[in-house]
């Protein structure tokens, strides 16, 4: 007398490539991968997406947990990957229906434990590329070789006629049923749409947050290079100003030499004024020739240095250029974020959580405390020394040895109800500042 296996519950890998799953094997297959007593080739030198998967003897899925995990040259698995992998599914998020009611699903987006996020990975639930539809089709399919529970065939209805008010009662039952797997579907559907929402939103942030990352290195590196052309700029300008100062000296010093060569022609006219004449056309030549000599070499040097500085303008208009791209780029990014329904929330003191539209981000950015300051209607300058009030809230006036008061006052919460120079203080202070405002 044989006995019959009961069927239960199988846990196996799945491994995804190009969108499709590539290959399956029990869970007891991947824990030899992972002891290394059996290599992947095919994987070798990859990242590969995978897929943990809780099948029922129906070959309905339960719970599925996406991860990631390494492969060397050899293709060998990472020896330092440890995931656990059944937990995670089990404490998953609920997920949609894929035929045998809600499973529960773990992914970066939906990670019960948090430090194993970035070793998930969200599946894609585009239409026509739905990752979980792909893994319940593979279950189906049944390629584990999974020993399946075989489903009871329904029996016939028997041709026996029914009493009206039997026939009314089984047809409100019948649309009961209907109305609660109607129900049942649209809370799956819904289920199904917040995760997908969920995982193209924890996309779009990471690509944003790379792109941002990615503008605030570029925009520092050109603003570095920009201060090193201002200060390059500067030295050729003070080189230019040396240089007309040298320049001055020289003519100084003709001048100088050509008064005292003056002189010596006018003590040597008593020798004859033949002599002085000819010395004279000399000294003047020769004159001539070094100031025009020392004129051309100053043209150069000017010439040279006004083409550098045009060189450094165009540099730093094509830096601007650049930056402006980068922040433009910024922008789209936002814009795509935006149109995916994602809203921007920012936290500080005065107006609590605020929420900035896209056409305000780059004038947030720009001055985020300039934008606060106009949510409160107040000035920034107001804004300013109502949160110095609001984080220290103690009497700011000045005692006459120079010291702070520091007696402790009541907060203001509201930047529009502060009186700067006065809320600030405590009531004796106050008293001093009324009347020498009354007094003014």
């Amino acid at each position: 007398m044989s006995l019959q296996a009961k069927p239960q519950q199988v846990e196996a890998v799945m491994f995804f490539r190009a969108g499709a799953i590539c290959k399956e094997m029990h869970l007891a297959e991947f824990e030899a991968v992972l002891d290394g007593v059996v290599s992947l080739v095919d994987f070798a030198d990859q990242q590969i997406p995978a897929a943990y998967v809780l099948i029922t003897p129906r070959l309905h899925i339960r719970a599925v947990a996406f991860f990631l995990i390494d492969f060397d040259e050899t293709g060998r698995a990472d020896t330092g990957w440890n995931i656990p992998l059944r937990h995670l599914a089990e404490q998953g998020a609920p997920g949609p229906d894929l035929g045998g009611g809600a499973i529960r699903i773990a992914c970066r987006s939906r990670c019960p434990v948090a430090w194993h996020q970035m070793h998930l990975w969200d599946p894609s639930l585009k239409p026509g590329r739905n990752e979980l539809l792909l893994l319940r089709d593979a279950a189906r399919r049944n390629n584990l070789g999974i020993l399946a529970d075989e489903e009871l065939p329904a029996k016939s209805e028997t041709g026996n006629r029914v009493a009206p008010e039997v026939a009314k009662s089984m047809a409100k039952r019948l649309a009961r049923t209907m109305d609660l797997q109607h129900r049942h579907k649209t809370a799956q559907l819904i289920r199904q749409q917040r995760l997908r929402l969920q995982s193209l939103t924890q996309q779009y942030e990471e690509q944003f947050a790379r792109l941002r990352l990615e503008a605030e290195q570029r925009e520092k590196a050109l603003l570095e290079q920009f201060e090193t052309q201002q200060q390059v700029l500067a030295r050729q300008e003070q080189l230019n100003v040396d240089l007309k100062v040298q320049q001055q000296s020289q003519a100084d010093q003709f001048q100088q030499a050509r008064e005292d060569f003056v002189q010596q022609l006018r003590s040597a006219e008593r020798d004859g004024r033949s002599e002085t004449e000819l010395l004279r056309d000399q000294f003047e030549l020769e004159m001539q020739a070094r100031i025009a000599a020392v004129v051309a070499e100053q043209q150069q040097r000017l010439a040279a240095l006004q083409a550098e500085l045009e060189a450094h303008r165009e540099r730093e208009v094509r830096q601007q250029a650049e930056v402006e791209r980068l922040r433009q780029n910024q922008l789209r990014g936002i814009e795509r974020l935006a149109g995916l329904g994602v809203m921007f929330v920012v936290y500080h003191p005065g107006t609590g959580h605020l929420t900035i539209p896209l056409a305000e981000i780059g004038r947030y950015q720009d001055d985020p405390e300039a934008f606060v300051a106009a949510k409160c209607l107040v000035s920034p300058e107001h804004y300013r020394d109502w949160l110095a009030h609001y984080q220290q809230p103690t009497c700011s006036a000045r005692l006459p040895s120079g010291e702070r008061c520091a007696m402790p006052i009541d907060r203001i919460d509201t930047p529009s109800r502060f009186v700067r120079g006065e809320s600030s203080c405590c009531a004796r202070h106050q008293a001093k500042v009324r009347a020498a405002r009354a007094a003014g």
